[in-house]
C-alpha cells in the first residue's frame, strides 16, 4: 500500500494473551504472514489488579480488558513466533521502560533480533500502572527520568565495545558486549507518547512515534510537532516514522461521528484507514481483540477482514 507519506504498511496485534496456547499462537502468526501482514505486535501486562489504583486509558470507564487476566511473556512469545515465521517483522507495543533492567532487556531484545535474523522493532513507554510499578518496585514518580536513562543504556549496548554508561539508575562497567543486534545502528525503537515531554524524548531518541487511540487530525497534528522538536534538536524530521495502533471494534451498524476510531461498521474502519493514509502513517497495525476476549476462529476472521480494507 503506498501514500503520499510513502510505504503505508499493515500489521496485526497478536497479544500474547490472545491467543494463547502454542497451537493456536503459531496458526494465528502464520497465517499473518500467509495474509502478507507486514508485523506482528505483542502486549505488556503482567498483573490484573482487583482493586487497581490506576485506571486504564483505553476504556471509557477506565476498566481492565477482560482478557488481560491471562498473559504470556512479551519476549519469549515474540522469541516463540519468530522460531515459526520467517519473514513478519515482530515488535513490542509497548515494553513498559520501568518494568526491566535496561542491561538484561538490551541482551533479550538483541537474542530475538539474531534469532529471526534482524526482524524486531522496538516499542516502548512509560507505563500508567501503578500496581505493576509497586510489584517491580519502581516509583512511577521516576518514570520520565528512568525512561531517558533507560534508551540510553540500550544504545550504548548496541553500540561500539566497550561499553560503559554512568547514570544515576543504571551502571555499565566497561566491557565488552556480543553479539550486536542484526538491524544496524540497531532495532528501530518507537516510543508511545502523549505528553509534552514524552513527545520530546520521540523527537530527541526515537526512530518514530507510536499513538493509539487519538483522533487522527490530532494525531496528524502531535507527529508535525515533534518533527518539529526533532529539527531543533538537529535530527532528521523526515526519517522519523509514525506507526499508528488501531484499537478495533467492528460493529453490524455505522455508529456516526460520535464514534472512537477504528470502531463501527467496516465501511467506517475503512474510512479510517484511508485517514491514516492522508496523514502520512507509515504503518498501521490492528489490534482485533481489546473488546474483549477473541477466540482463535473471530480473531483470524478480522485478521482477514482488516486485510482486505488495508488493501
Amino acid at each position: 500500500m503506498h501514500t503520499t507519506g510513502g510505504n503505508h504498511e499493515a500489521g496485526i496485534f497478536f497479544a500474547s494473551n490472545r491467543p494463547s496456547g502454542p497451537e493456536a499462537i503459531t496458526l494465528v502468526a502464520k497465517r499473518a504472514e500467509e495474509l502478507g501482514y507486514e508485523s506482528l505486535w505483542v502486549v505488556d501486562r503482567f498483573l490484573y489488579p482487583v482493586q487497581p489504583q490506576s485506571p486504564y486509558p483505553a476504556s471509557p470507564d477506565g476498566s481492565l480488558p477482560e482478557n488481560y487476566k491471562t498473559v504470556l511473556d512479551p519476549l519469549h512469545t515474540l522469541s516463540f513466533v519468530a522460531a515459526h515465521t520467517s519473514r513478519i517483522a515482530l515488535g513490542t507495543s509497548i515494553l513498559v521502560m520501568g518494568y526491566r533492567n535496561p542491561v538484561l532487556l538490551a541482551q533479550s531484545l538483541t537474542t530475538i533480533d539474531v534469532l529471526s535474523g534482524g526482524r524486531l522493532r522496538v516499542g516502548l513507554g512509560q507505563g500508567w500502572s501503578k500496581d505493576e510499578h509497586d510489584a517491580v518496585g519502581v516509583s512511577m514518580k521516576d518514570r520520565a527520568a528512568r525512561g531517558d536513562e533507560v534508551l540510553q543504556v540500550l544504545k550504548a549496548m548496541w553500540g561500539a565495545d566497550p561499553v560503559e554508561f554512568k547514570g544515576k539508575f543504571f551502571q555499565v562497567p566497561k566491557s565488552i558486549v556480543q553479539p550486536k543486534p542484526v538491524q544496524k545502528p540497531h532495532p528501530p525503537i518507537y516510543l508511545a507518547a502523549y505528553t509534552p515531554g514524552a513527545m520530546k524524548r520521540v523527537a530527541t531518541f526515537a526512530d518514530g512515534w507510536m499513538p493509539g487511540g487519538v483522533p487522527t487530525d490530532a494525531m496528524g497534528q502531535m507527529m508535525e510537532g515533534i518533527k518539529g522538536m526533532a529539527q531543533e534538536a538537529g535530527r532528521d524530521s523526515s526519517a522519523l516514522k509514525l506507526v499508528v495502533r488501531a484499537n478495533v471494534h467492528v460493529t453490524p451498524q455505522t455508529q456516526g461521528d460520535q464514534r472512537q476510531p477504528f470502531n463501527g461498521s467496516l465501511d467506517e474502519i475503512k474510512s479510517d484507514i484511508q485517514a491514516t493514509r492522508d496523514i502520512g502513517a507509515d504503518e498501521l497495525f490492528f489490534d482485533p481483540g481489546l473488546s474483549g476476549v477473541t477466540p482463535v476462529e473471530v480473531y483470524l476472521e478480522v485478521m482477514e477482514q482488516m486485510k482486505q480494507l488495508a488493501g
